[in-house]
């Protein structure tokens, strides 16, 4: 049995391995949403189950609970196709077996040590442009999920440690930006090398059989720890239902429905009653939905380490053919709203077990926005440009205080684009980056303020495609806390403002020179009554203008 010192030091050299894993690519790669935003995750699987046995503290965990799919994916085509060497690197993208969407590239290096596989390191980024209808492939009226991106079935990019130029002739030919693609790729392949390396040393230090008991234990750790809260938490059943506002295709609202069971030291997540799989690409794959539960827990149970083990005491209920547990051709490219649903009536039913641990909703959509076009100066006349980011909004309040503000999705740790990155690398011009008053929940504590982005076009012509949510049902408070504001998107065309028609989804938005779009998020919901709310807390969001009359003075500047 390892003594607490060994076990504390090998947790804290594995964390560091996927965390130079994620450092690596956030330094090398093309596309600003890994170097900027850190739309990525690494980590560490087990070689007989590939279920998660470490991950980087800087990637993002909804990857990584995905990634336990993809890892299982491609070690079954890799046995039925001969097996794995050593230096081999499975790449694919398809949502339904590894989760997320099109855009998220998975990478899977097997570790050998002598013949014996020993685990699976596994990269998974977002990449700028993989084909598709819609430039960025946030495509709100796919129907089906060729109409997203194209679709790599897991394939060996390198062969005993050779680059296949075949598999990257076509990963090439099948993006509007085949530069970025290339330096993502590399970054993506030179962690995993990095990875390697660094867990031989530690193996070679230590002890394979020392580092895999660790590896258990840590693991057992989680079972226990989670065991152990569920058991403090009050036996029943709790409910919530919440609503996706569309599917991008037909204008009809969709429920997220949760049944949450706490029965000893047992905890049951049945998702009975929610809609049927939809039309549009807000549909998710089954392991989409899954590591959406194991984010959820993670926020719940933070001290609870970050792997399997978390799920060992959890059951989760997902019938098929729900739009949370959909298979192919469905399109999935707009994973991100609803798993954020899913996370939001989490928080919500637990919130009515147990509201001390629970905190009310967060702004719930990241806003996908692309802009796209071509070049018209002199130097680059002709050349295409895609610019693709998410944006962040207010988070829910809690027992110990006021939500954060513009913060960024629960379902990560990434950042939020900066606009000075955004402006160097394409055509536009941020007029209004700000925090958005009067978007915040009410409550004792209130939920965070969302944000104000607005950005003008400075190339002759482009085109803007928008997918988001909240639009019409707000994001909710808890224990007697406010909704937050709803989202509002607007665009600019012969100068007039618009709306889309389904509140926060539209593609193929023309627009000249000087147009500008305006994004105007929610902040989150509230947490217990607002008249308990501190007279100096108030005074203080009055006066910074968070709310009431200075707060109103300043929107009507904005208008």
């Amino acid at each position: 049995m390892l003594d607490p010192v060994t076990l504390a030091v090998l947790k804290g050299r594995l964390e560091q391995i996927a965390d130079e894993m994620d450092a690596t690519l956030y330094r090398s790669a093309f596309n600003p949403i890994i170097a900027e935003a850190h739309d990525a995750c690494h980590g560490m699987y087990d070689a007989a189950t590939g279920a998660t046995l470490i991950q980087g503290k800087s990637g993002l965990p909804v990857f990584v609970g995905a990634m336990a799919f993809a890892v299982k994916a491609a070690a079954k085509v890799a046995a039925e196709r001969g097996g794995m060497v050593d230096g081999d690197v499975w790449l694919f993208n398809d949502p339904y077996e590894g989760g997320t969407h099109a855009n998220d590239f998975k990478l899977v290096r097997p570790v050998f040590r002598g013949a014996k596989l020993f685990c699976f390191l596994a990269s998974a980024a977002h990449w700028h442009d993989v084909g598709g209808a819609v430039p960025g492939n946030y495509n709100p009226a796919a129907t089906e999920c060729w109409q997203e991106a194209v679709q790599i079935p897991p394939v060996r990019i390198l062969r005993a440690g050779v680059l296949d130029q075949d598999v990257l002739a076509i990963l090439k030919a099948n993006t509007r930006l085949p530069d970025s693609l290339w330096g993502d790729l590399n970054g993506q392949l030179a962690a995993l090398e990095l990875g390697a390396r660094r867990l031989d040393g530690l193996l070679d230090e230590y002890g394979d059989d020392t580092v895999l008991e660790s590896l258990d234990t840590l693991r057992e750790r989680a079972r226990r720890l989670m065991r152990d809260h569920i058991a403090r938490l009050p036996d029943g059943e709790y409910t919530f239902e919440d609503m996706l506002d569309n599917d991008g295709v037909r204008d009809v609202a969709l429920r997220i429905a949760l049944k949450l069971t706490i029965a000893g030291d047992r905890l049951t997540l049945d998702f009975n009653g929610t809609s049927p799989a939809c039309a549009g690409p807000v549909n998710i794959s089954r392991a989409t939905a899954i590591a959406a539960c194991y984010v959820a827990l993670k926020h719940l149970f933070p001290d609870v380490p970050a792997n399997a083990g978390v799920l060992d005491a959890v059951d989760v209920v997902l019938p098929d053919g729900l739009v949370i547990s959909a298979d192919r051709p469905r399109p999935v490219g707009g994973y991100t709203e609803t798993i954020l649903r899913m996370i939001d009536v989490i928080f919500c039913a637990m919130a009515k077990a147990a509201p001390q641990r629970a905190m009310a909703q967060a702004y719930g959509t990241i806003n996908a926005l692309s802009i796209a076009g071509y070049r018209s100066d002199a130097a680059r006349k002709g050349q295409r440009w895609v610019m693709f980011s998410f944006f962040g909004g207010g988070h829910g309040g809690h027992s110990d205080g006021d939500g954060l503000s513009h913060g960024n999705a629960p379902i990560s740790t990434a950042t939020i684009p900066p606009l000075e990155i955004l402006e160097a690398a394409y055509p536009v011009r941020f007029t209004q980056w700000a925090l958005r008053p009067d978007s915040a929940g009410a409550g004792t504590h209130r939920g965070g303020l969302g944000a104000i982005y607005e950005i003008e076009l400075l190339e002759d012509s482009a085109e803007a495609f928008i997918f988001g949510e909240r639009g019409r049902s707000a994001p909710k408070g808890i224990a007697g806390g406010g909704e937050a504001a709803l989202n509002v998107f607007r665009y600019q065309q012969d100068g007039q403002w618009r709306t889309p028609p389904m509140s926060s989804k539209m593609l193929g938005i023309q627009l000249q020179r000087g147009d500008r779009v305006r994004l105007e998020t929610p902040g989150g919901g509230g947490y217990g009554d607002p008249a308990g709310r501190a007279p100096a807390a108030r005074e203080h969001d009055r006066k910074m203008g968070y709310v009431g009359d200075i707060a109103n003075n300043k929107k009507e500047q904005l208008a």
